[in-house]
């Protein structure tokens, strides 16, 4: 199958992060929302078949988790093939053309604060419509499962949720690489799966993910507060995507690939 090298897949992904940062607030925020929600039905497909399992989770935890890890990336199979606007992904896309001088950094993180909002209002409109509303999960082995994740997301440290942030994004923004290195849909679609299926089986955290996770505990009877998941949960995991990303992902392969050209 057909790929780009490194060098031409770094100049794509430069371009690609040009583009992202001239849309209008209105694109931003629906594609935004778009993926959002993408990543919510990746969340609750995973949940519905690898939260409901309980019996090999008992006999088999590390199958159970990759039963889990292997359907969650559907959500980010959509969000690339459909140029949606995803937070974590525009971590890694923009930073490239900031160190290249192509993007100033303050319209950088204007694309990253009204993409993040945009993930948010889709994440949790898919889960209280789509999801709370007609039951889905509302009934057992799901609902002790979908309380168990979000009950387990806060109960972490800072420094323990923020490398997990680390990981996560890294392997994201690999993906995204993988993908933007792929001339054909389905090769796409595998450069996708292999690292985003081991950030969620080894249990990386990705804050747009648990845009969906901790709320939809929550709204299900969680013990969380939403003051539990912003403070404790969704800032120490979006810093560790910051840093995870545009740094393992965007400023490493600049330098590598784009320094000198």
């Amino acid at each position: 199958m057909a790929f780009k090298k490194p060098y031409e897949t770094l100049q794509e992904i430069q371009s690609s992060g040009c583009v992202r940062v001239t849309l209008g607030l209105d694109v931003r925020l629906i594609q935004g929302f778009m993926a959002g929600a993408f990543i919510a039905l990746g969340s609750l497909i995973a949940i519905v078949v690898g939260g409901g399992v309980p019996g090999i989770k008992e006999a088999n935890p590390g199958l159970q988790k990759f039963i889990f890890g292997s359907l969650f990336p559907v959500g980010l199979i959509l969000v690339v093939i459909t140029s949606a606007e995803l937070f974590t992904g525009n971590v890694g896309c923009i930073v490239p053309g900031v160190l290249s001088k192509k993007i100033h950094w303050l319209d950088g993180l204007k694309n990253w604060f009204w993409v993040y909002i945009g993930n948010f209002i889709g994440s949790i409109s898919f889960a209280y419509f789509l999801v709370y509303l007609t039951g889905i999960l509302g009934k057992e082995p799901w609902l002790s499962s979908v309380i168990a994740i979000s009950e387990n997301k806060i109960s972490q440290d800072f420094t323990t949720l923020f490398f997990k942030g680390v990981g996560c994004n890294w392997l994201v923004c690999l993906s995204i690489w993988l993908a933007i290195a792929s001339d054909d849909v389905v090769s796409k679609m595998f450069g996708i799966w292999f690292p985003i299926m081991t950030f969620v089986t080894v249990g990386f955290e990705h804050s747009v993910a648990n845009m969906f996770f901790v709320p939809m505990g929550i709204m299900l009877g969680a013990n969380v507060t939403w003051g539990q998941f912003f403070i404790v949960n969704l800032i120490p995991v979006t810093l560790g995507n910051i840093v995870g990303g545009s740094l393992f992902v965007g400023t490493v392969y600049w330098y590598l690939y784009g320094r000198n050209k």
